[in-house]
């Protein structure tokens, strides 16, 4: 079966994990692993054990557990990216590109299945663990890397179609990365924390609320400012 490959900082690893069958199974089994038990409680130890293979041979593909984090979370944005530029392709109208960007950060458009990663775990994963990617000790070096170059091209390209919408908008970046950051809040929010929020953790009317909730915050925003 083909799957697709996407383009990787190669900073962020020793050898390519998609080139090869063990380093897609470190990728895969990692996400699971990370889903099931959290970034904090897995080791490599686990995770060698996992696709029946050593610490040593995850070592050559990974100097530690948090560049695989890195990498992971790198590749989500890259899917993303790739995944906005499918549903918006042929589109020609500012505002109904920048409500399909919503829809995918809402989760309501259904990710693409020949990956070598299960999506939906990862898409879970960078929900409960993005923070810990830029509150980070070497986010000047990795931002300066380019390291953090997936998630900025998806704030970058819906900030200008805010911009497109409403030229004299003057915060568009601040808008677009606080509404992300709303997306995945809101989603964890509903699981663990549901008082802080008004979406239900339903997966039948999740992403439609998650989407509304996130359309009127930005919509509404852009228009009064106009």
């Amino acid at each position: 079966m083909s799957y697709l490959l996407f383009n990787v900082s190669e900073k962020l690893y020793l050898r390519d994990p998609q080139k090869s069958a063990v380093g897609q199974a470190i990728i895969r089994h990692s996400v699971a692993l990370i889903d099931r038990d959290g970034f904090d409680n897995i080791t490599f130890k686990k995770l060698a054990e996992a696709i029946d293979s050593t610490e040593a041979t995850i070592y050559r593909y990974f100097e530690n557990k948090f560049r695989l984090l890195q990498y992971l979370i790198v590749w989500h944005w890259t899917s993303v990216n790739f995944e906005i530029d499918y549903h918006v392709n042929n589109i020609a109208a500012p505002q109904d590109k920048l409500k399909i960007c919503l829809q995918v950060l809402a989760g309501m458009r259904k990710p693409f299945n020949a990956t070598i990663i299960d999506q939906q775990a990862l898409n879970r994963v960078v929900i409960a663990e993005f923070d810990k990617f830029y509150l980070s000790k070497t986010i000047d070096r990795d931002y300066e890397e380019g390291l953090l170059d997936p998630f900025n091209e998806t704030c970058q390209r819906i900030a200008a179609l805010v911009k497109q919408i409403n030229p004299k908008y003057p915060f568009p970046h601040s808008l677009i990365s606080t509404a992300i950051n709303a997306a995945r809040h809101q989603v964890y929010f509903s699981k663990h924390l549901p008082q802080l929020c008004d979406i239900k953790n339903d997966e039948r009317t999740l992403h439609d609320r998650l989407y509304k909730f996130l359309e009127g915050f930005v919509l509404t925003t852009i228009k009064a400012a106009a």
